[in-house]
């Protein structure tokens, strides 16, 4: 993946966390240990909004859809999903 140098300011409490853990050879350097929190945290939003999305589901739908197994095959699968395919 490409990667783009960015500025960022920080407290003063969490660099010297972050240095900390870089002398105990936890992370190599400033830049990981960021960029390891951040892609961290993008996939726990991820996760949240997927979470988010099941609580929208029909579970009685659903429960058809998987036991009605015509449904999941050719055509009707598309007729019948109301996913927007």
């Amino acid at each position: 993946m490409r990667k783009t140098k960015i500025a960022i300011t920080l407290d003063e409490q969490f660099i010297e966390d972050i240095d900390r853990l870089v002398s105990e050879h936890v992370f190599q350097n400033r830049s990981q240990a960021i960029q390891e929190a951040v892609e961290e945290k993008l996939k726990r939003l991820k996760r949240t909004r997927l979470a988010k999305e099941c609580t929208k589901l029909d579970i009685s739908f659903e429960k058809a859809m998987a036991s009605d197994s015509d449904s999941f095959r050719g055509e009707n699968w598309k007729n019948d999903c109301q996913c927007g395919y």
